[in-house]
């Protein structure tokens, strides 16, 4: 958790990194490949496991990070993009490094590219300068096994220079970021399906049927062995509910009756079949993964601001979902857990103005829940909240759409008008809210 100490040391590491990156998204690899030299090649030091996909990326990695934590194994997990800080992105055992380290890494780092012709004329993104460091630490932390988000790519992501990949995981893959992996489904996951690694296993959800094909030619051209969770995995017995999903699972070496995971939503049983599925292709590798610690790591993983409970009474959801897909899933959840029981639910929802909010409230708004519209504080790319409103207004809700200057103003009206409240539309806004929320309950004793 975030103190106001700590809060201003890693506001300090950002300064330093947003200080000498190069702006916006740069794929390429050549500028991490000359900065991950100099710092001596931390990403070939420790065994990996690699996650791409467009959505349900980081809930797999979750799961995977806490079964081989509870399996007794060191691990480092690297996701993006944070929440509430810089030192979210890497986690050591689960726990967060101190700004110290982060900073030290930093300085180390920026000094070489300053001190380096080729990087001092063309310098790194911040998320490539945050992959390397994030990798130089846990190669000086000796881990076991580190289990990393790419960004947005695949190909052409800072990730993908990952030197010992064990294994490749593919979850859910849909329309998002076009601009930089394609326009069409299949370019999209071309790029997700380029990381795949010369006879190691690679996993793929395999949800659309037609890039299963695409999926297995990709394996066959560089000699990995293919696995879809969709055909390799049997799910049965399934009973999803508020606080979690109750499911069996089989896959070839690996059976497991009325394993629990607290992870809310249906979908999630996707991203733990995926999960399940790598981790039972690592056995050789991870023995110590037995029956025990996989239950307790798929029941224990935990991924903040995705369909988060933070409080009751009442209910109170954070969700950071911003593409198409990843809105269906939320609605198609409140949908089952709440809305069929009759429940009032209220979206209090912001959204960054370069995305397709039109298609997400029209997809939202077949739920009949209300909507408040906020903006993102401090965020120049989002949508004005009165924009928002406008937007909504063509949309059937519960009431009229109401624009609100402050989301935590927004928030107090939705609790007193509805039974689940659901902060939603850009993990920006739940990275704001989320702290502040947090201070609210605690100091209302909730």
């Amino acid at each position: 958790m975030m103190t106001p100490g700590n809060a201003a040391e890693f506001e300090a590491v950002e300064a330093l990194f947003t200080d000498v990156a190069s702006l916006g998204i740069r794929p390429g690899l050549e500028r991490i490949e000359r900065l991950l030299h100099l710092l001596g090649n931390p990403e070939a030091t420790f065994p990996a496991i690699h996650v791409v996909g467009t959505n349900g990326k980081g809930s797999t990695c979750a799961f995977l990070d806490s079964v081989l934590r509870a399996a007794g194994y060191r691990t480092a997990f690297y996701s993006s993009p944070h929440l509430e800080s810089p030192g979210e992105r890497l986690l050591i055992d689960g726990s967060p490094l101190p700004a110290g380290s982060w900073m030290r890494a930093a300085e180390r780092a920026v000094a070489l590219l300053k001190d380096d012709a080729q990087l001092a004329s063309d310098p790194p993104s911040y998320f490539e300068l945050v992959t390397a460091c994030a990798f130089f630490l846990a190669a000086e932390e000796q881990v076991d096994v580190a289990v990393v988000e790419a960004g947005l790519g695949g190909r052409l992501d800072a990730t993908n220079l990952l030197k010992n990949v064990l294994c490749t995981l593919i979850t859910s893959i849909s329309m998002d970021h076009a601009e930089y992996l394609g326009d069409s489904l299949e370019k999209i996951a071309g790029e997700k399906f380029a990381v795949v690694r010369l006879e190691k296993p690679a996993c793929f959800l395999g949800d659309n049927e037609n890039l299963i094909s695409l999926f297995r030619q990709q394996c066959l051209k560089v000699g990995a062995q293919p696995y879809v969770a969709s055909w390799d995995v049997v799910l049965s017995n399934m009973a999803v509910s508020e606080t979690g999903s109750l499911f069996d699972f089989k896959a070839d070496g690996l059976e497991l009756k009325r394993l629990r995971i607290g992870l809310l939503g249906r979908h999630q049983l996707a991203n733990a079949s995926l999960a399940l599925l790598a981790l039972s292709r690592l056995q050789k590798e991870f023995p110590a993964l037995k029956e025990e610690p996989l239950r307790e790591g798929m029941e224990t993983a935990r991924w903040p601001g995705r369909l988060e409970r933070i409080s009751d009474k009442p209910c109170v959801l954070l969700d950071g979902g911003h593409n198409l897909d990843g809105v269906i899933k939320l609605r198609d959840c409140l949908e089952e857990l709440w809305g069929s029981q009759g429940k009032r639910v209220g979206l209090v929802y912001g959204v960054m103005r370069d995305k397709d909010y039109s298609s997400c409230l029209e997809a939202l708004s077949v739920l009949k829940p209300a909507f408040y519209a906020v903006s993102v504080p401090e965020m120049h790319r989002a949508l004005p909240a009165s924009d928002l409103a406008q937007a909504a207004a063509g949309c059937s809700w519960r009431n009229f759409p109401e624009s609100f200057d402050s989301p935590l103003e927004a928030v107090a009206r939705a609790k007193s008008e509805n039974d689940v409240v659901v902060i939603c539309g850009s993990l920006y806004l739940i990275g704001w809210v989320r702290p502040k929320l947090r201070s609210l309950l605690k100091e209302s004793g909730s």
